[in-house]
């Protein structure tokens, strides 16, 4: 068969700049030995063209052997046959080409506008051409996340680029979804700028994870001590699973809005008019407005409605409602810390943090915390970056923040995006030096523009027409890239990863997490950055 080494597996035959290219392969080369989702050079006049194998066939040059199939019980008569009365095809999206003059390889790899010629010879790619499009693995902002399917090139991404924008990874359960956010959090963490503020639902990334079938994994605290904060909201689960913690998240009542209850709306069983009456009596009762409607008696609740115009079944509706937050141990009457400025406190000495919720994995609580602290950090966001630009000095900005959610669907869909500060997020585009990296099994969920919005896309196996359609939604490509998707292996790690930070599509296999060899391959990127920024400081200083 021919490898990545550059052998030719075939010519052009037809096709097409918006329907993709057909390729006849040679009659050396096994079909069975080709791929959805490899990579391909193919070698035009004066342009290189890249491209991914979308589609695998087979083909007679007689229609009448598909009536009447000869005796091919001859191993001779099989081989005569073989590429001359029958033979394969490979269907090749191309995505990118490569100039041959000096000018035009200074440009680097371009969106394709146009095809190669007929009989145009065509070949796997190699290492080198791999390099370069997707970049080679570094200390400064190439992190290295898999390999190409069969391939053992390492497949690497512009970090950089990558938290420019907001993101998402997809997947359904058990694909490997959780494995690859802590890998891509750990090149963030080592190679990026930006900060993440991760808020862990289900405790994956602090100070351990969970393997199926397996002891759990190291998360960001144990790998990397010095660069990870862990918080929690629920201290004696923390305490339970030998967590060292930082810090113990308590919320007053007095730091909970009616926008926080606005979006917590069907999931506290409150209508519209429960909602309504919120702002009101926010409005009238002040900062503890709260507090007052948790703890009044009946009498109490008279007074409200008598200086209302809230009927009293809305009013007992809220209050049912909001008893489900009073019950939370993490809910206090008066916080005497202010969690939003400890995370800031953190963030701005570069350090990540990671919020654990413990026991409390119920969806209120998740949309509520989540919520009110991010709301309340990209206000002061919001406002430092203006005060940077207004006295003209970009070294007053904050450090780039990425807020990494899960179960984003529900923060995300149609119902609550609007209301959400995650919507507002996603739409400004990091107006504001801060972006999401938002992880979900249910991106049909999402409200559309929120989704269009997505700079990166990674998504592992769906097999919900839904879902697959929404990660592609506005992808060229679109059915090329669905036979991928529904090819990936779940057992593989298998993923394909497109849009701003990458110049085309790519199938992959992530990269191996949770060995003692992966824990000692991402300290030593540790180290070695350290030894490059120490070399460089020699040579600067003699």
């Amino acid at each position: 068969m021919a490898d990545a080494n550059g052998e030719k597996l075939g010519i052009v035959v037809a096709g097409s700049l918006t329907k993709g290219i057909d390729v006849r392969l040679d009659t050396a080369v096994r079909i069975e030995d080709m791929v959805v989702g490899r990579y391909v050079i193919i070698q035009g006049g004066s342009k290189r063209f890249f491209g991914m194998i979308t589609d695998i066939s087979l083909e007679v040059t007689d229609q009448r052997m598909i009536q009447a199939p000869p005796d091919v019980s001859s191993p001779l008569m099989a081989e005569v046959l073989t590429g001359t009365s029958t033979y394969g095809t490979l269907h090749v999206t191309p995505y990118l080409n490569i100039g041959g003059d000096s000018a035009e390889l200074l440009e680097g790899p371009q969106p394709v506008k146009t095809v190669p010629g007929h009989f145009a010879p065509v070949r796997l790619a190699a290492e080198n051409d791999m390099e370069m499009v997707f970049g080679k693995e570094d200390n400064d902002k190439f992190h290295h996340i898999g390999n190409p399917l069969d391939m053992e090139t390492r497949l690497c991404i512009d970090l950089e680029e990558f938290v420019k924008r907001s993101n998402g990874i997809f997947g359904k359960s058990g694909t490997g979804k959780t494995f690859f956010t802590r890998m891509m959090l750990i090149g963030m963490l080592q190679k990026s700028k930006a900060v993440n503020l991760i808020f862990d639902m289900h405790n994956e990334y602090g100070w351990a994870g969970t393997r199926e079938g397996g002891p759990p994994v190291k998360a960001l605290k144990q790998l990397f001590p010095e660069k990870v904060a862990v918080f929690t909201l629920d201290e004696e689960s923390s305490r339970r699973r030998k967590v060292s913690t930082d810090f113990v998240v308590k919320i007053g009542y007095d730091e909970i809005t009616p926008e926080d209850i606005s979006i917590l709306r069907s999931t506290l069983n409150i209508t519209d008019l429960a909602v309504e009456a919120a702002y009101q009596l926010r409005k009238s009762l002040g900062k503890n407005w709260l507090h007052q409607v948790l703890e009044s008696e009946d009498n109490d609740l008279e007074d409200i409605l008598a200086s209302s115009s809230i009927h009293e079944s809305t009013l007992q509706s809220l209050k049912r409602g909001l008893g489900t937050i009073g019950r939370m141990g993490y809910i206090v009457k008066e916080s005497h810390d202010d969690t939003v400025s400890r995370i800031l406190e953190y963030l701005g000495r570069g350090i990540n943090v990671v919020l654990e919720f413990g026991r409390y994995r119920d969806i209120s609580t998740y949309l509520l915390v989540a919520n009110m602290l991010s709301r309340r950090i990209y206000d002061r966001y919001q406002k430092q970056t203006e005060e940077a630009i207004a006295a003209g000095d970009d070294n007053l900005k904050p450090r780039p923040l990425v807020i990494t959610i899960e179960e984003a669907h529900k923060f995300l869909n149609p119902e609550v995006a609007g209301k959400t500060i995650f919507g507002t997020i996603a739409r400004e585009m990091r107006k504001y030096n801060v972006s999401l990296l938002v992880i979900d099994q249910r991106p049909s969920g999402i409200d559309e523009e929120v989704m269009s919005q997505m700079g990166t896309k990674i998504s592992f196996l769906l097999d919900n027409d839904k879902d697959v359609d929404s990660v592609l939604s506005g992808v060229s490509g679109k059915n090329e890239l669905k036979s991928v998707i529904a090819r990936l292996s779940p057992n593989r790690r298998q993923a394909i990863m497109f849009g701003h930070s990458v110049l085309m599509p790519v199938a992959f296999e992530a990269r191996e997490y949770g060995s003692a060899e992966s824990y000692r391959d991402f300290a030593s990127n540790v180290a070695s950055g350290k030894k490059q920024a120490e070399k460089d400081i020699e040579e600067l200083w003699g």
